[in-house]
């Protein structure tokens, strides 16, 4: 689990999508998801229409959890590389960094090395962005309005009427 919450600016944001499309276009997968160990989609480029998203991105994080139990058993401290092989489309996963998962959808247009060598390049830009993110603190002011909100929110859902 991550420890703070990834803010991300517009900047940041743009960069993640170049870096995704970038990735789709020279690999010629189908899409592309960014994945935090929370299990929530941060990004999605490509064909995801027919795709629930948010459920492959929980099923995402909590696979790479369990497979960092595995690795812990057999002594690694993680395995960075999850590949899943269907009959007509795969799935290939990597560890941008400890708490973010690039996932790459392909077919049988390509290959695995093209898109292992594509989404390895691809990780590490995004993992460049994100470390610059990581290190942003969101200002206290800010911190407490939306705290005030929040508590707002929920005593306007449980106030009896």
């Amino acid at each position: 689990m991550a420890n703070q919450p990834l803010i991300l600016t517009k900047t940041e944001i743009t960069q993640i999508h170049r870096a995704l499309l970038q990735m789709l276009k020279q690999s010629e997968a189908k899409c592309a998801m960014l994945v935090d160990a929370d299990g929530k989609c941060l990004a999605k480029k490509g064909f995801t229409s027919n795709i629930d998203t948010d459920a492959l991105a929980a099923l995402i994080a909590g696979s790479f959890s369990s497979t960092r139990a595995m690795a812990k058993l057999v002594g690694e401290t993680d395995f960075s590389v999850l590949f899943h092989q269907g009959t007509r489309d795969h799935i290939h996963n990597i560890l941008v960094d400890t708490n973010t998962i690039l996932t790459v959808i392909f077919d049988d247009r390509t290959t695995i090395g093209m898109v292992r060598l594509y989404s390895k390049e691809s990780a590490k830009a995004l993992k460049e962005t994100i470390e610059v993110a990581r290190t942003k603190k969101m200002p206290m002011d800010k911190k407490l309005a939306i705290e005030k909100d929040v508590e707002d929110q929920l005593d306007n859902l449980f106030k009896e009427e």
